[in-house]
């Protein structure tokens, strides 16, 4: 009678068939977030780009373009850069040097008055505005406001004003409000952190808490399971006790101490993981005398 024959020894299992259920998600995902971020930077781009016009449509006017440098919220002002254009018979040279002493006034906000002379050439000039509203303690979520208006005398005599507002730091969005008359050079606006500003401060606060709670995860366990004193843990908790200040002082805009994303996340991660490091020492040190102690 023969032998039966044996079984088939199975073959090498596919590695590549099992990474497809991770491999798949994981792609999906990384091309929704490449999506969501390519249509969130487009928005923010379009939002730089916009500008907020105001004031006389006259052929002859003085154009004014005031750009937003850089905000200084915990100066509580920003940094206009201003560009005179004279247009038709209030200019020369193709705009570039008016035909009589030109004097701009600006609102209360703004810091300082601008004078050119006759047919002397327009350079852009930078004035400081005063901004009111809000305050840097709320960052990520401060909010501020201020009026941005110009009005011109030529010779002595009032000419008409064409404003143009943009804004060139990236790290505040500017929402404009217009005048309450269309022949008014004035401007109205509300400045806030711009959007990818406030994802990467959010961001940064769920780092802190994930941190956190790994210390305290660990801590727990330490201190539960009686493994005396864990030197790599230790250094661990340590490093992540002083890591964390120095992440939080790359915040964007410099924060102060004591603002909301410090209340909402840094001081209370700095807490536990300070208490965490204290309690894994005290029953660490606690578990080694118990071991000395026993016969």
């Amino acid at each position: 009678m023969a032998s039966p024959s044996p079984a088939p020894s199975p073959g090498p299992r596919r590695s590549g068939a099992s990474l497809l259920p991770v491999l798949i998600p994981l792609a999906v995902l990384m091309v929704v977030a490449v999506a969501v971020g390519s249509r969130l930077q487009f928005t923010e781009r379009q939002a730089i780009d916009t500008v907020h016009t105001s004031g006389s449509r006259a052929a002859d006017r003085v154009d004014v373009e005031a750009v937003v440098q850089s905000v200084d919220a915990a100066a509580r002002e920003l940094v206009l850069r201003v560009r005179v254009v004279p247009r038709g018979a209030l200019g020369e040279e193709e705009g570039t040097a008016p035909v009589g002493d030109l004097s701009l006034q600006t609102s209360v906000a703004t810091l300082s008055d601008l004078a050119f002379g006759a047919h002397e050439r327009l350079a852009p000039k930078d004035v400081q505005v005063a901004i009111a509203g809000g305050s840097i303690g709320d960052y990520p979520f401060d909010t501020y406001e201020t009026d941005i208006e110009f009005w011109a005398l030529m010779g002595g005599k009032e000419v008409p004003v064409r404003l143009f507002v943009s804004n060139n730091d990236t790290r505040f969005s500017v929402s404009a409000t217009p005048p309450a008359s269309g022949q008014d050079a004035v401007v109205g606006l509300r400045l806030s952190r711009s959007t990818s500003l406030l994802v990467f401060a959010v961001f940064m606060m769920v780092v802190m808490w994930a941190l956190a709670s790994s210390v305290l995860l660990g801590a727990w366990y330490l201190a539960t399971h009686g493994t005396g004193v864990a030197w790599p843990a230790l250094a661990w908790m340590a490093a992540t006790l002083f890591a964390l200040a120095a992440f939080r002082n790359t915040a964007p805009g410099a924060p102060p101490i004591g603002c909301v994303m410090d209340w909402f996340a840094f001081f209370w991660a700095e807490t536990v993981i300070a208490l965490c490091l204290i309690t894994v020492v005290t029953t660490g040190v606690r578990g080694a005398l118990r071991s000395d102690d026993a016969p």
